[in-house]
């Protein structure tokens, strides 16, 4: 215990497509095998590529008739995204999707995953009362030009950004009108895309949305309802989930052959003592409480058996007549099992888990009622996030779990990716070249374990905004310069090493591998002077207009004055002409 330290608890990313089945056996928590880098390659035919989501990345948040978002009233309040950033611009993706494909198709990316901003194409979220044209041709076109570009679009349905509307009339999802409104909005969608995508993700991250936006309040809309608005905003997801799946099943599958599926997040938990049957089960917990929260319904009808015991002891305690964990009637169960063709896996790091008791009235909610502490080790690496250490073998676990309770089901990640704090701008991200090697390779040793992988996606394409962490945390493989207005993309080195495992299919032999890095860090170097020459020239601009706006106003007040002093005018003048020189110059 000396090597752990209490680690920051932050949930976040990685994804995979997971077609669902029910059959379960046990999983081995006694075997945790660290077996040193393997070379080898991926199956034939497998799919490489890079995540994105709407309002992280596309900006324009009133442009072209879209409606306003939780997330842009949310960010719009002071003290709720550090140093009160915006995603009203971002990275413009809105106006520069087509120089974005071109970056994808230069890599050689067999996929793209993005979100549809449900805003953008209905205002007010309702159907029937506006349907907006232009977003549907925006996507549309970002459709068809992945398609041209032979890259597989798969499509998010909510990435978080709920319109504001369904939130300030209704609570969102809080209230269980949510259920229709969402189905209504996918339906349109299925209408309108899906004759071109084949691949729909309802929700991202769902733990994030319920716990993060309705009981710590950290995310949009900001509501801390503790001990009870986790569970009903999940409740009413789930719900929405299986209802957007039981549309697609009756009315659309039989003619545009897709799938729908959901993408949950999963960190994964290892005990501290594999040999403590106490730290074990606390292990379980956590990962029930996680993964198994939206899981097990699906799979299985109802919540992790774990979660309803918990829950329940601790709500008795409380003194309430039920559990504030919501119940599925009979009715329900056998609608919402089974109502998933993929399920989507999201993971970044990992913990140590323990065994914590929370007595019960000691500020009761989620975190409290698992009755587990988090831990880390020092020594694992976090390059910028508080809460993403670089914990390769824990993938491998998490992929060997998957297949024991889910009866090793078809995988594709589609999230996974490693970020960097704001102040670093150097473009040979060797942290990020490692992460990636390393995690990828765990996951080809977990295809070699017999989990059935067929496809990984790097988060994330661009440096985009990180929800309450604003612009603070970079997980791209191109940086973006905010500063600037037209939002230039630079490639970092990531993305050359990105390629070389894409090109060679995984890793062939260890003296090709070890000199894609140094192959990768020759490129970036280029793009670091070309980086930092856009820096200083809008450092020098931004220097310039400090001391030359005062005089050119004073030069407008001068104007207003029947007689200006002949120095007065030789000082404006001169001042100009300076400006003028610097700026032909640079």
């Amino acid at each position: 215990m000396t090597m752990l330290q209490w680690g920051i608890l932050r949930p976040h990313h990685v994804l995979a497509l997971v077609l669902c089945v029910s059959a379960t056996e046990d999983f081995d928590w006694t075997k945790n095998e660290r077996t040193s880098f393997y070379y080898g390659t991926f199956p034939t035919g497998f799919s490489w590529g890079v995540g994105s989501s709407a309002y992280q990345t596309e900006g324009a948040w009133n442009v072209d008739g879209k409606g306003i978002s939780i997330w842009d009233a949310f960010s719009h309040k002071k003290g709720k995204i550090f140093l009160n950033d915006t995603a009203d611009s971002s990275c413009e993706g809105y106006h520069k999707f087509k120089d974005d494909i071109a970056l994808m198709k230069d890599m050689k990316l067999n996929h793209y995953r993005f979100s549809i901003s449900w805003p953008r194409i209905l205002p007010t979220g309702l159907k029937s009362e506006k349907i907006n044209e232009k977003g549907i041709k925006y996507y549309s076109d970002l459709i068809n030009m992945l398609l041209d570009n032979k890259i597989t679009p798969i499509v998010t349905l909510y990435h978080w950004d709920l319109p504001q509307v369904l939130h300030e009339k209704y609570g969102g999802w809080h209230n269980i009108s949510m259920v229709n409104y969402f189905n209504d909005f996918a339906n349109l969608c299925f209408e309108r895309f899906g004759n071109r995508v084949k691949y729909w993700i309802t929700f991202n991250n769902p733990w994030s949305i319920a716990v993060e936006g309705y009981e710590t309040g950290e995310h949009a809309p900001g509501l801390k309802l503790k001990g009870t608005g986790a569970y009903k905003a999940a409740h009413h997801i789930i719900k929405a989930h299986a209802k957007v799946w039981h549309t697609y099943d009756m009315q659309w599958r039989s003619k545009q052959k897709g799938l729908v599926g959901i993408s949950l997040t999963a960190d994964w938990g290892e005990p501290v003592d594999i040999s403590n049957q106490r730290d074990i089960e606390a292990a379980e917990r956590y990962i029930q409480f996680y993964l198994g929260w939206f899981a097990t319904p699906l799979f299985h009808g109802d919540y992790p058996q774990v979660m309803k015991d918990y829950i329940g002891r601790k709500s008795g305690q409380q003194g309430l007549g039920a559990s504030r964990l919501p119940v599925f009637s009979p009715q329900e169960k056998s609608y919402i099992k089974g109502t998933c063709d993929f399920l989507g896996l999201g993971h970044f790091t990992t913990r140590y888990v323990t065994l914590k008791n929370y007595p019960s009235g000691a500020g009761d909610n989620y975190f409290s009622d698992r009755d587990l502490a988090e831990l880390v080790d020092p020594q694992w690496p976090d390059p910028g996030s508080e809460w993403l250490y670089s914990v390769p073998w824990g993938f491998r676990r998490l992929l060997n779990f998957v297949k024991t309770q889910y009866g090793n089901p078809m995988i594709y990640v589609t999230e996974n990716g490693v970020s960097e704090k704001m102040l670093c701008t150097d473009l040979c991200d060797d942290w990020r070249m490692k992460y990636f090697k390393d995690y990828i390779n765990e996951m080809l040793k977990a295809i070699k374990d017999g989990v059935n992988v067929k496809g990984y996606t790097a988060w994330s394409l661009l440096d985009s905004f990180e929800w309450d962490e604003g612009f603070s945390e970079r997980f791209g493989l191109y940086y973006v310069d905010f500063r600037s207005k037209n939002k230039p993309r630079y490639p970092k080195a990531s993305v050359h090493y990105y390629k070389r495992i894409i090109s060679s299919n995984g890793f062939p032999n260890q003296r090709e591998v070890e000199s894609w890095k140094r192959k990768a860090v020759e490129t970036c170097s280029s793009s670091n002077q070309l980086l930092a020459a856009a820096h200083a020239q809008h450092n020098v601009t931004t220097m310039l207009n400090i001391l030359v706006d005062p005089l050119i106003g004073h030069m407008e007040m001068v104007t207003e004055i029947v007689v200006p002093t002949v120095c007065t005018l030789c000082i404006l003048i001169s001042a100009v002409f300076f400006m003028f020189l610097l700026r032909r110059r640079l």
